[in-house]
């Protein structure tokens, strides 16, 4: 969930244009699926009950809103940055350009958080008994070491760990078939509609945490610049990669809500744990366990990767002090960025719950997606000398609405949400304003 940053005005090389249509969209969907389904498919249960599909589904069609915005912004500027260089481009403010990427950078560093502490949960208590803080802290550890420990050895992790948790979901949607085969379970229930605070606002709230679980498929606009046709391969595989997903999570909802009870899922922190313990389709607790851990595992790795990288980016850019642009002498891995954004990782698991961490990080998003659904209008003054998919205005134009509308508090997001994510706004102005006060001093002693 988080984007690099450069300079689309310096660009002087390019990258090497190699990835295909069918390779952009096993990207999208890998990208998405994560941590999102196995640890909040419970808390969505909170909001309507058994018909926790519903704010799924309702999720799925307001991010297809703002994907017409990426796709069409993508082909009208293939290149990395995604929605910073988007805003530079339509704005042309500076400050509302590093307000959007350090949005997007500090939304990783939640996300990770969110995976953190479903980590610590029944998960992990499969195999041993912690505080779930306890295990949110080693796990994190973890994650610290293989992002310190280079690159290639991070995305090596990561392709197998995409493999394991796409399979973790095969696996559900197995034994909802067989469930519904051999008639175990009890399909009614996903049809009954329990809203803790009226319908209107019932989905609302869990349309706004389920959209969690889909985000991610506005990092593959980094791939753009190496994609063979983007104009005409990003569309189909950006749109192709969240119906797959989406199919994937209904039937992942629907399977969970026909065998376990809502308030089960609702309590749990392993809702999918709860599926296959009933399941009359055997399939090792503990191994299912095993997978869930590791998919967490690969969501917090893929932000933290992307998170450090982008402070050092900044940094080396000179939009946010030099020092986290230092290397490391042996890993040459960016080891000042990777402590800095650790940190941050550790006061937010010891300040807020998967719930709360993830709505933190869908709020920041949103806010995002909102600007970026502006600016491909805004940019429609600006064209380009060549053809490109082209989004129907009244999508973009909703989709602005219904991201705001998503941000507000009728969704019945916590005060306490905006505060973490205005403290980490607040944080990326204070890094701003140190940094312009620090280049002026030495314009002025020059």
């Amino acid at each position: 969930m988080a984007e690099a940053v450069i300079d689309s005005g310096a660009a002087q090389h390019s990258l090497k244009r190699v990835i295909g249509r069918r390779v952009l969209l096993l990207f999208v969907v890998g990208d998405i699926l994560g941590a999102g389904i196995y640890a909040l498919v419970g808390k969505v249960a909170g909001y309507v009950g058994g018909a926790l599909w519903l704010p799924f589904l309702v999720a799925f069609v307001l991010a297809a809103l703002t994907a017409t915005a990426y796709a069409e912004l993508v082909g009208k500027y293939p290149q990395a940055a995604g929605a910073a260089l988007y805003t530079n481009k339509a704005f042309n403010i500076p400050f509302l350009t590093f307000v959007v990427a350090f949005a997007v950078l500090m939304s990783g560093i939640t996300s990770a958080s969110a995976a953190a502490r479903a980590f610590g949960g029944k998960y992990l208590g499969e195999f041993v008994t912690l505080p779930v803080m306890t295990g949110a802290f080693v796990f994190l550890g973890l994650v610290t070491l293989v992002n310190f420990a280079g690159i290639s050895e991070s995305i090596k992790v990561n392709v197998v760990l995409t493999v394991i948790e796409a399979f973790g979901l095969v696996v559900i949607i197995v034994i909802g078939i067989y469930a519904l085969l051999s008639g175990e379970g009890e399909p009614a229930r996903a049809l009954e509609f329990h809203p803790a605070n009226g319908a209107f606002l019932g989905v609302l709230g869990g349309t706004a945490l389920a959209f969690y679980a889909l985000l991610g498929f506005e990092d593959s606009v980094n791939l753009a610049e190496e994609s063979k046709n983007p104009q005409r391969d990003y569309p189909r595989a950006l749109f192709g990669g969240l119906a797959v997903a989406a199919l994937i999570y209904l039937a992942v909802a629907f399977t969970a809500t026909m065998l376990v009870d809502a308030k089960t899922l609702t309590s749990s922190t392993g809702p999918l744990l709860e599926v296959v313990k009933v399941a009359g389709l055997a399939f090792p607790p503990k191994l299912f366990a095993l997978i869930a851990l590791l998919a967490v595992g690969n969501t917090a790795l893929i932000n933290m990767i992307m998170a450090s990288r982008l402070v050092y980016g900044m940094a080396r850019e000179g939009i946010v002090p030099k020092v986290f642009a230092s290397v490391h002498s042996t890993r040459a891995t960016p080891w000042v960025a990777v402590l800095f954004t650790t940190a941050i990782a550790a006061v937010l698991v010891a300040t807020g719950d998967v719930g709360d961490l993830a709505d933190t990080t869908v709020l920041l998003l949103l806010l995002v997606f909102a600007l970026v659904n502006v600016a491909v209008l805004v940019l429609r003054k600006d064209p380009v000398g060549h053809d490109h998919y082209r989004a129907p205005s009244w999508m973009p134009a909703l989709g602005a609405v219904v991201c705001l509308v998503l941000a507000l508090p009728i969704t019945g997001r916590g005060a306490d949400v905006y505060v973490r994510a205005g403290l980490l706004l607040v944080v990326g102005v204070v890094l701003w304003f140190v940094n312009r006060l620090f280049l002026s001093e030495r314009e002025r002693s020059s």
